[in-house]
């Protein structure tokens, strides 16, 4: 069943920096199975980590992180709760922007981001909030009151507004001002 709303890319970016998660826009992708190749995320595995306390840490799993997104709409929520004057998706190493859709986090585990190249997206879930975008958000505004609370106050008011983690389901091209087509599972 489709989203009846009109979504568009807003910015495509990626992390080539093994040192950072902090990524950086570019015109366009082309995705294959494993995600966006160079990008810190690829792979159609990945190590456990942290989330997945029922797995021994570095025991391969399956990649369920290969994209993340971010809507325009939730970045200025949560940097007029943190009273900054922008969140950009660069910080958050987002490698999707999404305009249109307010309230991208809600979307259902299942959902499709489908695109005019044919590429598809399936949503596994809400990216939830941690303190390293704080920390790279602390990093930028020395003049915070209180700047070396912001890494937890990011995880607060972030929380329900991070965006989703996403796999990719069938390989294309992605680019800034695509119309994206959203399929919600029955």
């Amino acid at each position: 069943m489709p989203y009846a709303g009109t979504c568009v890319v807003a910015a495509v970016l990626v992390a080539t920096e093994p040192y950072t998660f902090v990524s950086r826009r570019v015109e366009a992708v082309e995705v294959d199975l494993g995600g966006i190749p160079g990008d810190r995320h690829h792979g159609l595995t990945r190590p456990a980590g942290s989330r997945e306390p029922m797995y021994p840490r570095g025991t391969p799993i399956r990649n369920r992180r290969q994209l993340s997104a971010v809507s325009v709409e939730e970045c200025a929520a949560i940097a007029d709760g943190l009273g900054l004057d922008a969140v950009l998706p660069e910080w958050l190493g987002a490698n999707l922007l999404i305009k249109g859709l307010p309230e991208l986090t809600r979307l259902p585990a299942g959902a499709r981001l489908l695109f005019p190249s044919g590429a598809g997206l399936v949503c596994e879930g809400e990216n939830r909030p941690c303190r390293h975008p704080g920390e790279v958000l602390a990093a930028l505004h020395p003049l915070y009151p209180e700047r070396e609370a912001l890494p937890v106050r990011f995880v607060q008011v972030a929380r329900g507004r991070r965006g989703i983690v996403l796999s990719v389901e069938r390989p294309g091209r992605i680019a800034q001002g695509d119309r994206v087509r959203i399929w919600l599972p029955r």
